[in-house]
């Protein structure tokens, strides 16, 4: 039994009593967990700092932000994480299904560089030192700031379950970090002149499949997933419903926005309708598929575009035996490439540009909230503090000789 006022020095057996260095134990008890929550202080001032402990863990306790240690271990929560994840028990901060893709990533951040360093301790007893002592590591590794923070992705998710589960965690330690921000290199755009001119140089073979990237500004696995029973040229809309991932094949879209209704605009009408009378295909078949059930593959296609460009892949040594692949120009007339990915930020930018209000271009572009699309493409739009300015005092201007403006005191 703990002593009464809940301090009491740890003698070993070898103590001889008198004045010792054994060690002090605070002891507090939580009556929502119904267990005590004990720490040992060693050294000098131990006592004093064991009667300051005990009465800030008294009041922690108090608000909930105190719990009984659990004896559940990093990795032992990793591997129940992934499994629910994997199974569809565990949803995404957004209620939504974990994509396999997701899956994967968070797999090798935690095999490769988490759970080899942090695997062993408690999720109770895992402090924010602990966690930017990884970050820091791998940052001197030279691993890039986008790397880091995606190795940290799956401990944020553990953690945050943790908490919201009540399951013994009652503090964060992935947040707060000091964590370098990736080098903001934002995807290539392209304008519209650009756009036709990329699209006209591809093998007509292809040629479909680039322009609903960068007219339609769907993602690269609802582009190999798209049937012709998704699209209506009559009534020039595109059903998005369906993705397709590079492991588990055909699936449902990235999130429950990404189920959605895309215009068809003008360029994109004949170049599908060019496409369909080309390949003979209907129904259920394949839109851009290399057959009318097999996905086309996203490095072939890469490759055949980089040639239509103008551009070859090579291998670049680096440092350390390991080579990049980097894009070599093998014609004076090239054009400089671009990417599905970035095709896609070029239709929102297009958009954007013809003046389509934020809430379509979200519903458009698949995210789950407006909030997603002002992070993405926020800078693409128009307005800032002088047109604002300008645009309200017009706005006033006109009201001038209507009705006198009421204004509050």
């Amino acid at each position: 039994m703990p002593h009464p006022t809940g301090l009491e020095q740890r003698h070993g057996r070898r103590c001889k009593g008198g004045k010792c260095s054994c060690p002090w134990q605070a002891t507090v008890y939580s009556k929502r967990d119904k267990k005590r929550i004990r720490k040992l202080f060693h050294g000098h001032g131990a006592k004093d700092t064991a009667k300051r402990w005990k009465r800030d863990a008294e009041g922690a306790v108090e608000r909930g932000e105190l719990r009984t240690p659990t004896a559940t271990t990093i990795r032992e929560a990793a591997e129940a994480f992934m499994a629910g994840a994997k199974d569809g028990s565990i949803p995404t901060a957004s209620g939504g299904r974990y994509k396999p893709a997701t899956l994967r990533g968070y797999r090798v951040g935690l095999d490769k560089r988490v759970l080899p360093a942090l695997g062993r301790k408690r999720l109770s007893d895992m402090r924010r030192a602990d966690v930017q002592e990884l970050a820091d590591r791998l940052t001197a590794e030279g691993l890039s700031a986008s790397t880091v923070q995606n190795t940290l992705d799956p401990l944020r998710a553990i953690y945050r379950r943790a908490i919201r589960r009540d399951e013994g965690v009652t503090i964060n330690p992935t947040k707060g970090l000091e964590l370098r921000r990736p080098d903001g290199k934002r995807d290539r755009i392209v304008t519209p002149v650009e756009a036709a001119a990329l699209i006209a140089a591809i093998p007509e073979g292809e040629r479909a499949l680039w322009a609903c990237a960068f007219y339609a500004g769907l993602r690269r696995g609802e582009l190999r997933a798209l049937r012709w029973s998704h699209i209506d040229l009559e009534a020039r809309v595109v059903r998005v419903s369906r993705g397709w991932d590079a492991i588990e094949g055909e699936q449902d879209t990235k999130s429950a926005a990404g189920k959605r209704r895309v215009p068809i605009l003008d360029p994109l009408v004949a170049e599908l309708t060019a496409h369909k009378s080309r390949t003979g295909r209907d129904g259920d078949a394949l839109v851009f598929g290399r057959t009318a059930t097999q996905p086309f593959n996203p490095e072939t296609v890469r490759r055949n575009a980089l040639a239509a460009w103008g551009w070859k892949e090579a291998a670049n040594p680096e440092p350390g035996g390991r080579s990049k692949v980097i894009h070599v120009q093998v014609r004076a007339d090239a054009l400089e490439p671009i990417t599905l990915h970035e095709a896609r930020h070029t239709c929102a930018s297009l958009l954007i540009a013809a003046g389509v209000n934020a809430k379509a271009l979200s519903v458009i572009m698949g995210h789950s909230t407006i909030a997603m699309t002002f992070d993405t493409y926020g800078h693409l739009m128009p307005g800032g503090l002088d047109e604002a300015r300008a645009a309200t005092d017009a706005y006033l201007a006109q009201l001038a000789d209507g009705p006198r403006l009421r204004l509050a005191a």
